[in-house]
Order: C-alpha cells, then structure tokens, then sequence
C-alpha cells in the first residue's frame, strides 16, 4: 500500500505533519512518499500511484489551498481514500466532505491516522460515510506514545525559512514540537475547539531524538511549535537544559503566552542562558475590553509588564496581533501602532501582524460573544469555501484601511520594518485626524533575530 502525505503550508518549515505521521506509516510497513507542496511540485504521477492520499491542514491559509488539491486527486485518482488531517480538518468538516474527502482527524491524529489507513474505511463500523473515522471536537483525546519523526524524501532545510539574526548572519531552522494542545480557552483560538482547554507532551526523548536528527542535517536553531511553550513548565525546562547540554550552539525560539511569562518569570532567565533567540507572545491588542472579550487572560498593562521582564533576563520578545477585528476603532488602532512605538518594539513586529483580521471558524467559542460585535456574522453563502464566519465592520474606513495596510504589507514585504511601521503609522493616524507622529530613521538591519517567514495564519 502507497500513502502519500501532501502538505500545503506550514509558514516555512520543514513540515513536522508530514514527518511524524510519516514515521507511524512507516512503522507499519506503509510505502510513504511524502510532498511539501509549498517547496516542491506535486505530480501527477505521485497522486496516480497513492491508494491514500492525505492532506495536512494545520492553519486556516493550508485550509484554503487544498480544495484544488483535492479536486486534483479525485480527478487523476478517483479510487484513492482521501482523508485530511490536522487542528483545521474537524473545524471544515462538511465543506470537506463536500469535496470528496472520506474522513477527517483532528488532535493526536497519528494512531487514528494510520489505523485508518492501514485497515481501511470496511474496518470501520460507519464503513461507507467515513464517519466513525472523524474524530469530533468534543471527542476523547488519546494519549498516545509518539514516534520520531521520520524526515526521510523531504526537502532539505535549506529549502526553509532561515534565523536572520542582528549581525547579518543566517542560520538553518529546524522544527519540532514537544507539546500539543493548550491548557487555556482564548475565545479566537482554533486550538480550542480541538483541544477545549487539553494539552498533550511529546515524550522528552522524541523531542530530543527529532531535534538530534535535524541538527546532523545543518540546523543550527529549533523553533518548538508549541501553542505554548509552558503550559508544561518541568517539561520545557527539562528539554532545553537537555537541548543545550547537547549542542550548546544551537539557539531555539518559543511561543508562551503573556499570563504564563508573567507567571513562569522565574524561569526567563533560564531560557536565556540555553540560548533562547527569541519568545513570541500573542498578545493580540492593548485594549483591556477586546482582550477580555477574547479571554486572553492578560491585560494591557500586564504586556507592559512582560515587556521589561524578558529586557531585564536578557530576553527578545516578539508580539504578535489580531489588529483588526470588530471592536476596533479608527483611534484604537492608533493606540496599538503608538504603543508599540512606545515599547521600542517595532524591530520585533512583522509588518503583517499590523495587517491581521479576526478570523471565526466553526466551533469557535467567540461565536458567543458574537452580539457584542456590532454587526452581523455570516456563514459562507455555500459550502465552495471552508467554514469561516465573514463580518464586517460596523464603521466602513475601518475595513478601508485594513484594505490599505494590507497593500502596504504585500507591496513591501522586503522593506525594512521601521519603514513599513512608519507608512502604517502616518496613514492610520491621518485617516483618525490624529497628529502624524515623528518617525525615526530606518536602522541598516534588524536588531533583533528573527525568522524570515513571517506570515501567520
């Protein structure tokens, strides 16, 4: 039997949904061929020899990339099973049944995965729905005994995203995750309805043995994929005494949330001394009402807050937003933008996070704060789209000029970052009739490391 394991896009890394399915596929004798379609082309000839074919779909840009994808498969293979997989694969269901694909798996999608392909939909007791291979949001979460990924026929990690650091120099990255999951239910987060407040550990000495394999292949730096790195404190600190212990060159990056550095602060300058590059935070917005409609669990000033205690350990934090959303204001935006200029922080800002939108996905839990946002939500018109609820804003410039700073963002995506911020910051505070703050000169390179893929959704 011939799987082939399709992703779409992973925000440039070498993809970790390929691999660690690709290693239990393996395990039970399964003739993998795995294809990156982000960085290499995805034949005709490959799809034709699949008896499967699963398609990865991790975020909501994935998501949408694969209805072609899947139209081609069941075009030049219409007898090949076609299931997706991935946090994005539950929350587009139908749509994705309406397509043609069999079944759907969500979190801890490894055994369900292969057990399926394995012993084919007849094993099953819904056999000709695929239904009793989906594996709901509200379902069980199994705990399962991960394998190490197997990276074998995937594009090198030169093919990737590299570290850009401040003294012009680059290094390989390497990904892995040693958690999945969260412990928290931040209304907008699609993990939510997936993992609704769960969270799962990698065992330590896979994650070790997937972060060994990938520096013998040139990664000079791991970026862990955790949703968050400390929803397991122990668990992280042992990983990166053990990472650094073993390749104490090897700088790492990490995801934490704001409530978390606040409440782990003892632990900053530990991930300082094993060669943290950087640490990057949803903060989402400086609004105190948005973030509690959002359930973030932090406020405005508890951000400040972060802010000083990673510069005091030493440590790069990277903010990341959702800029626009239904709640926001002309003026409010302007605030955003002034604080991160006031924080120094516009070094550690990709431009597109001044550019994102609010996006709902079926089962998201802002559905029920969904009268607070002052205009109607909209399902898709039909089922030709993923399941996204569409919205407008109630005060029509407020799209205008997310319109406008996403041209800005795309038209320019090499600048310079001060530069970008700048025309941002003089266009938003013009359309507010708000002073046009002075701008400082653009530095020669970035003062900060930072990955240079820096799309997020």
């Amino acid at each position: 039997m011939r799987a082939l394991l399709v992703s779409l896009y992973e925000m440039g890394r070498q993809p970790f949904g390929l691999a660690s399915p690709a290693a239990w596929l393996r395990a039970a004798a399964v003739d993998v061929v795995c294809v990156d379609a982000a960085k290499e082309r995805l034949t005709d000839d490959a799809i034709a020899a699949a008896d499967v074919v699963a398609i990865h779909l991790p975020m909501h840009t994935a998501t949408r990339l694969s209805a072609p994808v899947i139209t081609k498969v069941r075009r030049i293979n219409p007898s090949a099973r076609l299931c997706a997989y991935g946090l994005y694969a539950p929350l587009n269901e139908a749509w994705l049944h309406s397509l043609g694909v069999e079944a759907v798996f969500g979190g801890e999608f490894e055994e369900e995965l292969t057990r399926w392909i394995v012993a084919g939909v007849k094993a099953w007791p819904a056999a000709n729905s695929g239904a009793a291979a989906e594996q709901p949001s509200g379902a069980a979460l199994p705990r399962i005994h991960f394998l190490v990924p197997d990276r074998s026929g995937l594009p090198p990690l030169s093919k990737y995203a590299t570290l850009q650091r401040p003294d012009g120099s680059r290094r390989l990255v390497g990904y892995t995750e040693a958690s999945r999951g969260c412990r928290h239910l931040c209304r907008h987060c699609p993990i939510v309805p997936v993992y609704n407040g769960r969270f799962r550990i990698v065992q330590p000495d896979v994650v070790l043995a997937d972060v060994d394999a990938q520096i013998a292949a040139g990664a000079q730096h791991i970026t862990f994929g955790d949703p968050d790195f400390l929803n397991g404190p122990s668990h992280a600190l042992n990983i990166i005494r053990r990472l650094h212990a073993s390749h104490p060159d090897v700088s790492y990056d990490v995801t934490i949330k704001v409530e978390h550095l606040l409440k782990h602060r003892e632990m900053l300058p530990a991930l300082a001394d094993t060669g943290c590059a950087f640490v990057t935070s949803a903060v989402e917005s400086v609004d105190d009402r948005v973030l509690a409609l959002l359930a973030k669990g932090h406020t405005r000033q508890d951000f400040v807050d972060v802010v000083a205690l990673c510069r005091d350990a030493g440590l790069t934090l990277v903010p990341t937003f959702v800029a626009f959303h239904p709640w926001l204001t002309l003026g409010s935006y302007c605030d955003l933008l002034d604080t991160i200029e006031a924080l120094d922080l516009v070094d550690h800002v990709a431009p597109i996070q001044l550019a994102i939108r609010l996006l709902i996905p079926a089962g998201s839990r802002l559905l029920s704060v969904a009268d607070t946002f002052g205009t109607v939500l909209e399902p898709p018109a039909s089922d030709t789209e993923p399941l996204t609820y569409r919205w407008e804003h109630s005060d029509p410039r407020v799209d205008a000029l997310h319109a406008d700073v996403s041209a800005i963002v795309a038209r320019r995506l090499t600048a310079n970052r001060r530069a970008v911020f700048d025309e941002i910051s003089a266009l938003a505070h013009e359309r507010a009739g708000l002073p046009v703050p002075h701008t400082k000169p653009p530095r020669d390179r970035a003062t900060v490391p930072y990955l240079n893929e820096p799309w997020y959704c």
